[in-house]
């Protein structure tokens, strides 16, 4: 009797490795997590990318500036506007180009449109990955709405590529206003039921309250921005600390939680989804007639020097870093991914938690895995 206790007792004390994908229902993407854990308590994360790597920067360094727009698309698919959009305002930037007014609003209202179909979409996830099926189907019934608009305005609904130097592809369709005008209305009213359905959920409440902390500090220190820097504290939204398109034209707050847990990085994105909705509010009424695009040169040529530029995608701060020697294609590009910051921090948001909850730390960070590989 004495033999077996000693046995079930080595058994509790050993620690084992186990893999958490990369083909796991809840790493949304082929990501391989390498857990150590002591029970069920993880001890150590190791994330192994590489899965999706397409070497995507090698090959902007070979293709033309309007060409490497093209490839942003494939990193976060969700923030696919807005990565589009740090390409062309770095090559605008680069060269003093002026856009319209025109440009400026249609660009902010679509990027807040990506914004509202992203959040919706992790909000879908988020809830399923926890076992609340029902936010799947509710979610992805909203954001098909806005994707009709952005087909019917760039004809694609997942990668558009509607952005180029200078302004954009197209005008917006004759029905844009109205749409968007439409679906605002539409989604005021169901967005209450997203705090129905989850935010005061006891089962929801418990599984992510104090779970997956992040100080201020440690997230300033992971470079983690976007919600789930604000969720810490850390404020750090682009668009207030250097606005562009007309950010400094209208009034939006920029929603920060001091709780740092999984709970608050939830609470964040759902109030930025009413600011998103103020901001279109402000100026689907107020777009000015004009240009969409400015003429540029049919081979755009950089001069020579190092260039940055930032904006505020759906998880954080997306940038965008060219060297150029004054050819048509860029020297050296490197993208600053706000995903690869943020799955930094989750070894150490993750430690002493249970195996269970690494699920919902993982949804509260919505990573997009294509965006860290690349």
């Amino acid at each position: 009797m004495a033999e077996t206790v000693a046995q079930q007792t080595d058994l509790i004390d050993e620690e084992y490795f186990i893999n958490m994908g990369p083909q796991h229902p809840s790493t949304h993407g082929v990501l391989r997590l390498l857990v150590n854990l002591h029970g069920e308590i993880v001890n150590d994360l190791k994330p192994y990318c590489g899965y999706i790597h397409r070497g995507i920067e090698k090959m902007c360094e070979r293709n033309t500036y309007p060409q490497i727009i093209h490839l942003t698309d494939r990193l976060d698919y969700l923030s696919a506007h807005q990565n589009n959009e740090a390409v062309c305002m770095l090559v605008e930037n680069a060269l003093e180009v002026e856009i319209p007014e025109r440009v400026k609003y249609i660009r902010t209202i679509i990027d807040e449109l990506s914004r509202l179909a992203s959040h919706q979409l992790w909000w879908a996830a988020f809830g399923m990955d926890l076992g609340a099926l029902t936010t799947f189907f509710y979610g992805l019934r909203d954001r098909e709405k806005i994707l009709d608009i952005f087909e019917e305005t760039t004809g694609s609904r997942l990668i558009q590529s509607y952005y180029c130097p200078g302004g954009l592809m197209y005008d917006i369709h004759p029905n844009f206003q109205k749409r968007v005008k439409e679906f605002l209305e539409y989604f005021k009213k169901k967005l209450p039921e997203y705090d129905e359905l989850l935010s005061g959920n006891v089962i929801f409440i418990n599984r992510t309250k104090d779970i997956g902390y992040l100080s201020k500090e440690d997230a300033i220190s992971f470079g983690v921005t976007g919600p789930s820097g604000r969720g810490s504290g850390f404020a750090c939204d682009i668009r207030k600390k250097y606005p562009y398109n007309v950010y400094d034209k209208v009034q939006f707050n920029e929603i920060i939680s001091t709780e740092c847990d999984s709970l608050a990085r939830y609470k964040v994105r759902i109030a930025e989804m009413w600011e998103s909705i103020s901001i279109i509010e402000q100026l689907i009424d107020n777009i000015p007639e004009g240009d969409y695009q400015v003429k540029m040169k049919p081979i755009i040529k950089l001069p020579e020097g190092e260039y940055y530029q930032r904006i505020e995608s759906n998880r954080g701060e997306f940038g965008v870093y060219v060297q150029s020697r004054g050819e048509k294609n860029p020297y050296r590009i490197k993208f600053r991914s706000p995903n690869f910051a943020n799955l930094s921090a989750l070894n150490h948001m993750s430690k002493n938690q249970k195996i269970a909850d690494l699920v919902a730390i993982m949804g509260s960070l919505d990573l997009v895995i294509p965006d860290i590989d690349r």
